[in-house]
């Protein structure tokens, strides 16, 4: 078994990922906040995956095992934050709406981590006064612990398009759409289409952070059009694919 990192103080700073780059499992006794300035950054942890784009930060609790992976050029702020500093009272992984205020506060704060002027310590306050406003995304994919489940969902994984049914699905797997549906909701507190729209959604920051031109990714995906990506996507994240932000 792979030895997980341990590094104690979760580090402030900016650093550039090309893609595809990778930070491999680890944790810290901090908090951090992870936010891709440009580019689409994917967390990984046990219970599921993040994606989050340059309109959405990640928060990463303390102790929490979590690895990072890059789509397309990364720019990787980083927000440390001391255990017993938890300003938004969480405790699990959640995504953070980002506007342009909270945005520019993260640029700044983490381009000069070893000030410690107080016009930072100001700076600093107002960013977690921003953090503390910032509504929560539900942009997750759980990772199923069910067998049954998991065997369906690594079906979907790797291909988001398949059109099959959960019924259909469920044949090739061994088990009724009703004995699914059920797992579903007790193994991963959503149901079905809520879970492959999420991945989706997911594999659409990420084809759409490399470049992939909008219908291309709409058909990768899944959807029966462009328009209906379009729509899910606008409804998702505020604005349309064509107008996302990877730069």
């Amino acid at each position: 078994m792979t030895e997980i990192r341990h590094e104690p103080v979760a580090p402030t700073r900016t650093q550039r990922m090309a893609p595809g780059g990778t930070i491999d499992a680890h944790r810290h006794d901090d908090h951090q906040i992870v936010y891709a300035g440009r580019g689409v950054l994917a967390v990984t942890t046990s219970a599921g995956s993040w994606v989050a784009p340059g309109t959405r930060a990640i928060w990463v609790p303390a102790g929490v095992v979590h690895a990072h992976q890059a789509h397309g050029e990364l720019e990787l702020h980083l927000v440390g934050l001391p255990a017993a500093e938890n300003p938004l009272g969480l405790n699990a992984p959640t995504v953070l709406a980002v506007g342009p205020l909270l945005r520019e506060l993260i640029i700044a704060y983490t381009h000069t981590p070893d000030d410690d002027s107080p016009e930072r310590t100001r700076l600093r306050a107002v960013l977690l006064d921003q953090l503390r406003a910032s509504p929560q995304e539900p942009l997750h994919l759980p990772t199923p612990a069910t067998p049954l489940l998991r065997a369906l969902c690594e079906i979907l994984l790797a291909d988001p398009a398949d059109p099959r049914t959960l019924a259909e699905l469920g044949r090739r797997v061994g088990a009724s759409d009703r004995t699914l549906s059920r797992l579903f909701r007790s193994d991963l507190g959503m149901t079905f289409p809520q879970w492959r729209t999420q991945l989706r959604l997911q594999r659409a920051l990420i084809l759409l952070a490399e470049k992939e031109p909008v219908t291309t990714v709409a058909h990768r995906c899944g959807w029966s059009s462009v328009s209906a990506f379009i729509d899910v996507f606008r409804r998702t994240f505020g604005h349309t694919p064509g107008a996302h932000p990877t730069d």
